[in-house]
């Protein structure tokens, strides 16, 4: 893998740059007559003539995951305080929107760049993640981003896949998706954008796998930026994805880069970190800076933000998919903004950096922030439409056949609690799966993580309502995983139920979805590893034998120790299966029919003592 990305090749924004460097040299005169508004030069002399300081506007968003599409039900939703104090929800998302509020955003400001904050691919609806993401490149291509840091979810498909994203060329296994003009193999062109991989290098060379940090340059503004993902990287996704690779500290990364920026001459920085918090509220313009700097705001960014250099001037980060605009203070005790957008294209954050051209500094004082819904009222974005059009006709014959019926909405990954109905559902299904190739399989166990949209009652398309579509199946659980089987004690179950609530997971728990049969208490009072009631845990009415083996069925990365759940990589006798996503198909396929759906599961066998 190439230590650096390809240089970036002249698009659309080259294009329209040039066309207007040539219209203001035409029209100088005129536009020194328009007025001062927000994003255009200051007040206060400088060389040359030019004002000391310009508004430059940052535009970021994060955890995209390939959502082209609006995403449905409540995971394409965001919720807004009201005036009176009431909450509203707000249907938000398509990147259709997502390119008309950008590009209306950028409207009156010469100085704007876009930046993301990783987790823009992975984990994708079947529009984008059958072709291994290409069409979200392209749609990242269209809407003029400027850079992004990688997240957990970029090395979903490993290094080498990582590498083809960045500089282009057809997969290696699946070749070219799409034909040229002639009818050939037309090549997938890569990123016009740098992906940034600070914290992330070689283990046998030491160096960065992709570009450490990045300048914008824009009429002698200079603003770097440093991307990084969390150190945590390798407990969230597969082994397989990162082997040969090496994380490091995130405030380590990001302190040694900012001095090499420094030592350049770049003193405005912009961190771009997929790591984040968990707001203390769930609606996305709530005050984050009530009663203090920061208060609305917890979790692994809280410390992180603290730690980092204050040469350090904004902080755009994701990972968690909340919704937050905080002023948390940096080491040197001064306010810094730090923000979220949300995920999915549900929300953009609009950062105002006001840029020193003596100092070449951000006056910190003067940086304002704000999230922005992706309303589905304003119009499309035509090119982006006929992007989607153009791959959904690809993809058509295949997410199109019905695999399934439900009778009503079930909630997954927008749930929002512990135990979620679809949660359940795949487990059973993975437990049958488990049981065709041994009969002896006890029980399955489910990341939750896995699980990334909800199953939506009303039709999508033209299948009809309560019909599954072989693509909405998909989309809630995109990864194919393999179904494996292995033995583990009762001992071991109880271990690895208590590593959800403790150690890596003790800040941000991670609830496995547990198939039929398996009860137990989460009494959230306590805290750490006490949080899982040791004589409750019980399967099928019998609490668990310490000494007995039970075979338990769950997919590969839980079988790898993911997660944070070391102790299920502990199984013996191990047995692979099929796809998790094939085992959910055939369950649906062999358990509902348009006379019967399937119910929601009533998600009760994890009690929850809040």
């Amino acid at each position: 893998m190439s230590a650096t990305p390809q240089p970036r090749r002249p698009g659309r924004r080259a294009t329209r740059v040039l066309a207007a460097a040539a219209s203001l040299a035409t029209l100088g005169a005129l536009a020194a007559a328009l007025p001062a508004s927000a994003g255009q030069d200051h007040a206060g002399g400088g060389k040359g003539g030019k004002k000391r300081t310009v508004d430059v506007q940052l535009l970021s968003f994060n955890d995209f995951h390939g959502n082209l599409q609006p995403p449905a039900g409540s995971s394409g939703q965001v919720t807004e305080k009201q005036h009176d104090g009431s909450e509203k929800k707000i249907d938000a998302g398509g990147v259709e929107y997502l390119a008309t509020s950008l590009r209306t955003a950028r409207k009156a400001h010469p100085y704007s760049v876009t930046a993301a904050a990783g987790d823009l691919i992975g984990a994708s609806p079947l529009l984008s993640g059958l072709f291994h993401d290409e069409p979200t490149v392209q749609a990242m291509n269209k809407l003029d981003l400027d850079v992004t840091s990688v997240g957990n979810h970029e090395f979903d498909e490993g290094a080498e896949e990582l590498a083809r994203i960045q500089n282009g060329g057809c997969h290696p296994k699946d070749g070219c998706f799409e034909k040229d003009k002639k009818g050939g193999p037309k090549e997938f062109e890569g990123a016009d954008y740098p992906y940034l991989a600070a914290n992330v290098t070689n283990e046998k060379t030491g160096k960065p796998i992709l570009k450490p940090y990045w300048v914008w340059k824009h009429k002698g503004v200079k603003v770097g930026f440093i991307g990084v993902t969390l150190e945590g990287t390798p407990d969230i996704v597969s082994a397989e994805g990162i082997k040969g690779l090496k994380f490091h500290d995130e405030i380590e990364t990001v302190n040694k880069y900012a001095k090499i920026l420094d030592k350049q001459g770049v003193k405005s920085i912009v961190t771009l970190i997929h790591e984040g918090g968990a707001p203390a509220s769930q609606t996305y313009n709530y005050d984050c800076d009530s009663p203090g700097a920061g208060d609305g705001i917890s979790g692994p960014i809280t410390a992180i933000a603290k730690g980092i250099t204050p040469k350090v001037d904004a902080l755009v980060t994701g990972h968690t998919h909340a919704a937050y605009v905080c002023t948390i203070p940096d080491p040197a005790g001064k306010p810094r903004m730090v923000t979220s957008a949300s995920s999915y294209g549900k929300l953009y954050t609009d950062t105002t950096l006001t840029y020193d051209r003596r100092t070449k500094d951000i006056v910190r004082t003067s940086v304002k922030s704000a999230n922005h819904v992706v309303s589905r009222e304003q119009a499309k974005a035509p090119d982006m439409t006929s992007l989607i059009n153009r791959w959904d006709k690809l993809a058509a014959p295949i997410a199109n056949r019905p695999v399934g019926y439900i009778s009503a909405d079930i909630p997954g990954r927008g749930a929002g609690v512990p135990e979620s109905p679809l949660g359940d559902l795949i487990a059973d299904a993975q437990l049958a799966h488990a049981k065709s190739l041994d009969p002896e399989a006890d029980l399955a166990l489910m990341n939750p993580g896995g699980i990334r949209s909800d199953l939506v009652h009303k039709a999508s398309g033209g299948e009809g309502d309560g019909v599954v579509t072989y693509g909405e199946a998909f989309t809630a659980q995109p990864f194919s995983n393999t179904v494996n089987l292995v033995d583990l004690t009762g001992a071991q179950l109880v271990t690895a139920l208590k590593q959800q609530v403790s150690g890596a997971n003790e800040a941000s728990p991670k609830i496995l979805q547990v198939s039929d049969g398996l009860t137990y208490t989460l009494d959230l009072t306590k805290s750490g590893a006490d949080r899982v009631v040791t004589d409750s845990i019980k399967l099928n009415g019998k609490a668990l034998d310490p000494a007995a083996t039970y075979r338990v069925a769950l997919n590969a990365f839980l079988a790898g120790g993911g997660d944070g759940l070391p102790e299920l990589g502990k199984g013996t006798k191990p047995l692979v299966g099929a796809d998790d996503l094939k085992a959910f198909n055939d369950y649906l396929a062999a358990n509902s029919s348009a006379d019967k759906p399937i119910a929601p599961p009533k998600a009760d066998r994890i009690t929850i003592v809040k």
